[in-house]
């Protein structure tokens, strides 16, 4: 990954870069639906906060068991299929989480977001490295940047829609459901109000599966990562012996905690101060907004003003600024500190994943795999959240995460990413 050169997936050209734009969009859309969805099962299958955040923790985790199989997809099919292959699973696991939902079967509806991000790995690990390999290494992170764009804005808006669809008169929803003359009409309006989700969810699925047809049959240049540096020398050292790779998948494991503790973990954080749900339900799309913002500074000043290693540098010792505000006010002062997070995260995968896997050359596939599968973080995280909120004050157990995570990722912006390479093992993976 050296940038010499044009390469097949230059001839897409602004076609390509559109086309993967839409495909960020899409899997941005279904990402971000993870924050207001916390809020609708609580509700729906009478969850505490802990049982509710098992779904980030269903859907992220797919990235860990699914990444590396993905890999080996890719490999096979080449990247506009596999992209293809992913919009179809994904399609299958919003009808899966749309039906289980209506029935009201919690782990059911949990395997559908499973799924769900199961298709995402996919879709994720041929994606990122392709928007890499469109141009120089050292505009990675701008290109990366317009997809994150993309995949925000998908974001903002994902709440809203979602809450138009679902979530209307959700703010006397428990006190309806408590004054029901008797326990069979409580499960009436439960089932009733589990059941919003379907159609929305097939329609999804409708959407996917065609956007699937359409990019099999699209012009998109069918690339193979392993074909795009030859000039890796056959004795290049096995994935073991890249450091600056495997500090950069800690990196990205914590970089994604934060920012799905920020994004989806909003509204259960807004609530423990009291806040009405009417306000909670939108706080994700408040997140999404500021990133939304630090993609455009990242743009205007990467690499003109600021290499993308310094930019995360910045990035990280402003989000230990920001926890550390929200630890030290309350209320809507300190709601609005974690929203700012989005800012201070804005750029912090466009700058991590290209630094991560450059020089990597036929281990590229591997690399952004394994990558990909640090996507983790988002599972562990809010899960770590909500359990060690039940120990200590929920705005100390979410700075205790935080600061060391952004500590981590600001070391790696300042030397973690320049780790020297060593030949370890010299078996291939």
């Amino acid at each position: 990954m050296n940038g010499r050169g044009p390469n097949k997936a230059d001839e897409g050209g602004p076609a390509a870069i559109l086309t993967i734009g839409i495909l960020f969009f899409i899997f941005g859309f279904v990402t971000w639906l993870n924050g207001p969805l916390i809020t609708f099962v609580k509700l729906a299958f009478n969850l505490d906060d802990l049982n509710a955040f098992l779904v980030p923790m269903a859907f992220y985790l797919s990235y860990f068991f699914l990444a590396l199989p993905a890999s080996s997809i890719l490999r096979r099919t080449g990247m506009k299929q596999g992209m293809a292959i992913g919009l179809y699973v994904m399609a299958f696991g919003s009808v899966l989480f749309g039906q289980f939902t209506t029935m009201r079967e919690y782990p059911g509806a949990l395997t559908g977001l499973f799924v769900t991000g199961a298709g995402l790995s996919l879709l994720q690990t041929a994606s990122n490295p392709y928007v890499c390999i469109l141009g120089p290494h050292e505009s990675a992170a701008r290109r990366i940047a317009v997809m994150g764009i993309c995949h925000k804005f998908a974001g903002v808006i994902a709440p809203f829609i979602f809450a138009a669809l679902v979530l209307k008169g959700v703010d006397t929803f428990d006190a309806d459901v408590a004054k029901a003359a008797t326990p069979e009409a409580r499960e009436t309006m439960l089932d009733a109000f589990a059941g919003r989700v379907h159609g929305p969810y097939l329609l999804m699925a409708v959407l996917l599966a065609l956007l699937g047809l359409w990019i099999a049959r699209s012009s998109l240049p069918d690339i193979r990562l392993h074909q795009t540096d030859e000039a890796i020398s056959e004795d290049e050292p096995s994935i073991f012996g890249f450091p600056h790779l495997w500090l950069g998948v800690a990196c990205l494991f914590l970089y994604v905690g934060v920012e799905v503790m920020a994004g989806d973990a909003i509204g259960l954080y807004g609530a423990g101060f009291g806040l009405p749900i009417s306000a909670t339900r939108f706080l994700t799309s408040y997140t999404l907004t500021a990133m939304l913002a630090g993609y455009v500074a990242g743009l205007l000043v990467i690499p003109r003003l600021v290499s993308q290693q310094s930019y995360l540098a910045l990035s990280a010792a402003l989000g230990i600024v920001l926890t550390i505000g929200a630890y030290l006010t309350s209320g809507y002062a300190s709601v609005a500190f974690i929203a700012s997070l989005g800012f201070a995260n804005a750029m912090m995968w466009p700058a991590i994943f290209p630094l991560a896997i450059r020089g990597l050359g036929p281990r590229t596939e591997t690399g952004s795999a394994l990558l990909i599968m640090a996507i983790s973080g988002g599972a562990l995280m809010p899960y770590a959240f909500g359990l060690l909120k039940e120990h200590v004050e929920f705005q100390l157990a979410y700075a205790l995460l935080a600061v060391p995570s952004y500590i981590y990722i600001f070391f790696y912006g300042v030397a973690g990413y320049a780790a020297k390479r060593r030949n370890l093992i010299s078996v291939s993976p």
